[in-house]
């Protein structure tokens, strides 16, 4: 009798278990899933239409924060909303990259869960960090595009991924091709910013390809500056002494940010100033 009981016990089991995993939700099977709910995919769609129902006037100044690397400072991440939202006449913010650690898509999930408390929207471009495994595909399920542009008010934004290392340095990323075709029109707009992670000058960034990404800056009509994370530090150069402004990034841990404020002057031509904020 005993050994006839054994094959129902196993079923028996079996199916307790599998009504215990169909009852979770919260059930993860892969720390790799990127599959998640609809409100925190397509985030880079969704704050790019949250800024067209708040267009910026033609001939108005812009002001918008420049931040990176947020990675696993969540705390840092919390503080750093609750100063942004006491600042005054801002349009949106930027991060250079690196929102995650490990490229897993619950990361980017935690980090927009405290960026989704900002009062203004939010944008970001794919860092090194946010490729590991398959972070590729879980940046583009989350955010979106791995290169993107836009006009807001006067201004041109290119956002493109320049991590290199994590393409084996294959010669195609960062896509120059698409980089000029971007920076060479300026839409409509009267000025333009480039944005990326890896800046050209570091061991990340493929070689074979920083001369002609530092020309096609050089040669963007009406270009502003180019921003830049992965450092962790903020700087200010003209690394390739072309007239070309290079500015890179605070990471969320050094507790500070920039507020970057955007003009015409009276030739047409583009002016900024930066102001660091301590949180």
């Amino acid at each position: 009798m005993l050994f006839s009981t054994l094959p129902q016990l196993r079923w028996a089991g079996c199916v307790a278990a599998l009504g215990l995993l169909s009852g979770c939700e919260l059930l993860e099977f892969s720390p790799n899933a990127y599959n998640g709910s609809k409100e925190q995919s397509n985030l880079t769609a969704k704050n790019l239409a949250r800024m067209a129902t708040n267009p910026l006037r033609a001939g108005d100044t812009l002001r918008f924060v420049f931040t990176g690397d947020s990675q696993r400072f969540y705390d840092h991440a919390e503080k750093l909303v609750e100063s942004v939202n006491q600042q005054s006449g801002l349009s949106f913010m930027v991060v250079a990259g690196d929102i995650s650690d490990f490229g897993l898509a619950r990361e980017m999930r935690w980090v927009d869960d405290r960026l989704s408390k900002l009062d203004i929207p939010y944008l970001t471009v794919i860092g090194n960090h946010d490729q590991v495994g398959n972070g590729r595909e879980a940046y583009q399920h989350v955010f979106g595009p791995l290169n993107y542009s836009f006009v807001y008010g006067d201004t041109k934004f290119t956002l493109i991924d320049t991590n290199s290392r994590e393409y084996n340095f294959n010669g195609r990323i960062p896509d120059i091709g698409w980089l000029q075709q971007q920076t060479r029109s300026l839409d409509g707009a009267k000025r333009q910013v480039v944005l990326c992670h890896v800046p050209p000058l570091d061991g990340d960034f493929d070689p074979k390809l920083t001369e002609p990404y530092a020309k096609a800056l050089e040669v963007a009509p009406k270009l502003t500056f180019a921003l830049n994370g992965h450092t962790h530090s903020f700087g200010v150069s003209e690394p390739f002494d072309d007239g070309v402004t290079y500015i890179s990034s605070y990471s969320f841990q050094k507790n500070q940010y920039v507020i970057l404020t955007v003009w015409n002057d009276a030739n047409d031509q583009p002016k900024f100033r930066l102001k660091t904020i301590a949180f």
